[in-house]
């Protein structure tokens, strides 16, 4: 790797312009340099895109372009902005605001509010959901703690769509929304849910971007003092921006267009909160004079996860994709990603967890492995999993590392003996700031191995694990720092909850890894049906799904594995099929989503002379299920897992009017093999094992219009 590929959470300060472009690629300079007008970043996923914008800011900071008093830095989470201000801190550039939206929102609502309205600023909901539960319950309407988050979420998207509540009805089918439950009841949630907090003087996070705009759009002596503070503006996650948001940024702006942005269309995956991409699709159109720089070279992923990630995205469709970036990678060569499909969800994951322990056998850090799923309701079973099988883990999402109890109390005995640590006797052996630090947290539980088992003993020390690698990062990257610069350090971290690693499997949805990266990502539940999710209707929804995936990839340097179960259950029925999106990259499929063809790309031969052989592995068949099937069992189905049940639907029908048994129509093994093989003629369906002269005569012509998606002729209407 080049040194372009190097991160470090404490960079080392720069002295000059030249000192900041060092180690830059190409592109990444091009970045760093281009400091006027409006400039457009197309940055792929592992491509540097935090480092080339923050080189961007200190290179005009040291080259005297920039006042870092006068740049406003924007991004979407704060893990993400602490990271920006501590790069920037390094590269010494440390004036800079690095914020999201919301908080630099709501600090130019709490200096101006007294000025623009008067009085104190209304107080923020703490528990949003919990005045909903209550709008919904004046309602007279029942909602569970599930509907009662969904209801929530459809308010936040009204809000950043800024849709008020008597038009949220006609929003929401202009949007194609699935809405979780009636409209009109949503509606009236809607805006009992305004009227509470308006009658108890509250405001809550979507409030507080429309407030800010609308006083910026109402007193332009206002709006003028924010320009003047703010002259230069860099907003990263580009793709991601609300409406709402984009007017925020419109409105800070004014008729300037010294803007960045930063972004990539093939990592949006938030529209369902109001998020679009069209903003950065649009770029051009808006600033015609803007610089557009593609950054492409991965310095995460190997290349044989580059190549999976690029293949998974040539098969898109739609306007993002048109704007797709094929990534090349910087890196070694590393292993091929695996996939797997297993029985059953539980096989699943203890097969994982299996791997799981290869992997930490082979000298990977637990730390370093993550299992991403679609939902979180997928963990409870990983985590089961993992702890049968002694690794330890930790669910993203959960309660934040510097509220834990025990973070809070060592912090708090580091500042004690960072002011008083000349009497100390713990100290008085050690000098070195690490050390200084194992010391003190000995006292708070820590020791140099870890608790047996595991449970909250080990969760706690594991936190404090935590703290000792990062004193340990920051004495290597501050050579003679005191232990008073760590705890300053560990303030500020705790302020933007930028969190160091906790040694332990991470467990998490593919939206809660956004902006992540492991060396080892397993990929599971790639099912149809959870990947896309079953509520994924419409193109566009069906194309975010096949992002989100992108996403997940993406997460992996080295190792990459992608599993799915063809049954729920154990003993459970093997009608699963893995993720369309998952054809032509997975041995055996192809990209069409159809069983693959025969040797010369024809049709498929049942070769009823000599044996017959799995047209995915190439084994010798000897039992008749798979026989019919033309494959083993254990080899991956190409199944049209809709059209099979349509199948069995009209195959029930049949044997009702019939007065038989369903098998006697067609069997299950003969339907599967009509699902994967999608027969669109009658010599096509002869082909078929179990489908001979008799049965084509009487339900060919049904089971040749069921495949083609039409509906089968009216009983009546054939004498057969």
């Amino acid at each position: 790797m080049t040194a372009a590929t190097h991160s470090s959470s404490f960079p080392a300060a720069a002295e000059s312009p030249d000192a900041v472009l060092a180690g830059l690629d190409p592109e990444q300079r091009e970045v760093a340099t281009s400091l006027s007008g409006p400039v457009c970043v197309l940055a792929g996923a592992g491509t540097g895109k935090t480092r080339a914008i923050t080189h961007r800011i200190a290179y005009g900071v040291h080259a005297g372009v920039l006042q870092p008093a006068s740049v406003l830095a924007v991004t979407f989470t704060q893990r993400a902005a602490g990271e920006m201000r501590g790069r920037l801190r390094g590269l010494g550039a440390g004036g800079v605001q690095a914020r999201t939206f919301h908080s630099a929102a709501l600090r130019q609502l709490q200096y101006f509010w007294p000025k623009a309205v008067g009085g104190e600023l209304p107080r923020l909901v703490e528990r949003k959901i919990q005045l909903v539960a209550e709008s919904a319950a004046r309602c007279r309407l029942r909602l569970d703690r599930n509907e009662l988050r969904d209801v929530t979420g459809e308010i936040e998207w009204s809000k950043v769509t800024q849709t008020v509540p008597a038009d949220y009805l006609a929003a929401a089918v202009k949007a194609g929304r699935e809405v979780p439950r009636d409209a009109a009841e949503i509606a009236q949630i809607y805006g009992l849910y305004e009227q509470l907090k308006r009658d108890r003087g509250m405001i809550d996070f979507e409030d507080v971007l429309l407030l800010t705009v609308g006083i910026l759009q109402d007193r332009s002596d206002i709006a003028d003092q924010v320009r003047r503070q703010y002259q230069h503006f860099v907003v990263d996650e580009y793709q991601d921006v609300s409406p709402l948001q984009q007017r925020l940024l419109d409105l800070w702006l004014g008729d300037r267009d010294s803007l960045c942005v930063v972004g990539d269309a093939s990592q949006t995956i938030y529209s369902f909160t109001g998020a679009t991409p069209d903003h950065l699709l649009n770029f051009r159109t808006r600033h015609p004079q803007a610089t557009v720089i593609r950054l492409v070279r991965d310095y995460r992923s190997t290349p044989q996860v580059v190549h999976l990630a690029n293949g998974l995205l040539s098969q898109a469709r739609g306007r993002a994709a048109e704007h797709r970036l094929e990534l090349l990678s910087q890196r070694e060569p590393g292993p091929e990603p695996t996939f797997t499909e297993h029985s059953d969800e539980p096989a699943e994951a203890e097969g994982v967890a299996h791997r799981i322990r290869e992997l930490i056998a082979t000298g990977v850090p637990a730390g370093e492995i993550a299992v991403l799923y679609r939902i979180n309701a997928q963990s409870e079973v990983y985590e089961q999993a993992l702890a049968d099988a002694g690794v330890p883990y930790q669910l993203r999402g959960a309660e934040r590392f510097f509220e834990r109890q025990e973070v809070r109390r060592a912090i708090q005995a580091l500042r004690g003996a960072a002011r008083f640590g000349g009497n100390d006797p713990l100290l008085e052996e050690v000098v070195d700031l690490a050390s200084q630090v194992r010391a003190v947290l000995s006292g708070n539980g820590w020791s140099t191995e870890p608790p047996a088992g595991s449970g909250a003993v080990r969760d706690q020390w594991e936190s404090l694990a935590a703290l000792v690698r990062l004193a340990e990062d920051f004495a290597r990257a501050r050579p003679g720092a005191a232990l008073a610069d760590l705890v300053a350090e560990l303030d500020e971290r705790a302020a933007a909850q930028h969190a160091p690693t906790v040694q332990g499997v991470t467990l998490a949805s593919l939206h809660a890894a956004k902006g992540l990266e492991w060396d080892a990502v397993f990929l599971v539940g790639l099912n149809e049906g959870m990947v896309p999710i079953t509520y994924a209707k419409s193109d566009e929804q069906i194309e975010e799904e096949r992002r989100l995936l992108y996403v997940g990839v993406t997460r992996a340097r080295l190792h990459l594995h992608l599993s799915w179960a063809i049954s729920r259950a154990p003993g459970g029925r093997a009608s699963r099929r893995p993720s369309r999106f998952l054809n032509g990259l997975r041995p055996g499929s192809s990209a069409s989503g159809r069983g693959p063809a025969g040797p010369e790309g024809g049709t498929r031969k049942r070769g009823r002379r000599g044996p017959v052989q799995c047209r995915v592995c190439g084994k010798t068949l000897t039992d008749a299920g798979e026989m019919k099937l033309m494959r083993c069992d254990g080899c991956p189905s190409d199944m049209d897992e809709g059209l099979y049940e349509r199948l069995r639907q009209w195959r029930s029908g049949q044997a009702k009017e019939l007065g038989q048994p369903a098998y006697c129509v067609f069997t299950d093994k003969t339907l599967m093999a009509i699902a994967e093989a999608v027969p669109a003629s009658e010599g096509e369906l002869t082909m078929i094992s179990g489908v001979g002269g008799r049965k084509l005569d009487r339900f060919g012509a049904d089971v040749l219009a069921i495949c083609a998606g039409e509906e089968p002729a009216e009983e009546g209407s054939d004498d057969a």
